[in-house]
């Protein structure tokens, strides 16, 4: 069962769309499920996020969490667009079911692929990113293997 919120930005998703010459752009998958979020940003000289906008192909949860992450990014500077996790994006949404959580964790990495895409062209350092995975499930078997 979703929520109104998850309905509402699946329903009415806000900031669809790509912004043409973005600062940075970050495209995370999804492998196991199929679901592809892409993420623009158009980023000022202080680092503040003017813009963002998302592309999603997937389930409700994909476009909802990829709606709402544009919404929390939006008007914050790099360093609190990097406080932004899966669990903010859960909570702003009002939860989401156990087999929708990974669509969270595919929004927080987006935006970190689109946050590493603009320390690259930018050459700078994000204090705490990690250069972003493909997949989110990326490293996963490597874990296994190891026990």
């Amino acid at each position: 069962m979703y929520s109104e919120k998850v309905m509402d930005h699946f329903q009415n998703p806000r900031n669809v769309g790509e912004i043409e010459n973005a600062s940075g752009v970050g495209t995370v998958g999804n492998a196991k499920c199929g679901d592809i979020m892409r993420i623009y940003l158009d980023i000022d000289e202080n680092q503040v996020i003017r813009d963002c906008k998302f592309k999603t192909f997937g389930c409700g949860a994909a476009v909802a969490t990829s709606s709402m992450a544009t919404e929390l990014v939006k008007g914050k500077t790099i360093q609190e667009a990097m406080e932004v996790t899966n669990k903010a994006v859960m909570e702003a949404l009002d939860g989401l079911p156990p087999v929708k959580v990974h669509c969270s964790l595919l929004a927080e990495e987006a935006i970190h692929a689109a946050l590493w895409d603009y320390a690259e062209k930018n050459h700078i350092v994000i204090e705490g990113l990690q250069k972003p995975k493909s997949d989110i499930h990326e490293g996963e078997e490597d874990e296994k293997e190891e026990y």
